[in-house]
């Protein structure tokens, strides 16, 4: 008869997939660029960059692509970019304290208005 004791074993491949999942290299996207500026210079085959810098081929493409199409939009004059969160935070703020102020002038609109019909009397 079998007998197992301990915590259950996974597969194989499953374990690789997880070291290799946290393992894996994060490119800041300052690394991100010059890498693309060095492909774009030609000085070296792009083969041969992406085995200098561990990367795949594909994942030069895609941010050569992606840093060719930011500057494609930077020169139509397309600006808009998205907010920090620090600046997401300072809208909310400011959206809530203009709230507070438009409900405390209708508030007191109201109040004249009920006021000028209750004393005078005359309107409709």
């Amino acid at each position: 008869m079998k007998q197992t004791s301990g915590p259950a074993r996974k597969p194989a491949e499953t374990v690789i997939k997880d070291i290799r999942r946290a393992t894996r290299r994060q490119f800041s996207s300052e690394e991100k660029i010059r890498i693309v500026l060095e492909g774009l210079r030609g000085e070296d085959s792009i083969a041969e960059l992406c085995r200098r810098e561990p990367i795949t081929s594909s994942m030069y493409y895609g941010w050569s692509k992606e840093f060719l199409k930011a500057g494609k939009k930077r020169l139509a004059g397309d600006t808009a970019r998205a907010a920090t969160a620090d600046e997401v935070k300072e809208l909310r703020r400011e959206a809530g304290a203009l709230k507070e102020v438009v409900a405390d002038l209708v508030l007191e609109n109201r109040l004249l208005k009920k006021s000028v019909t209750g004393a005078g009397g005359d309107e409709a």
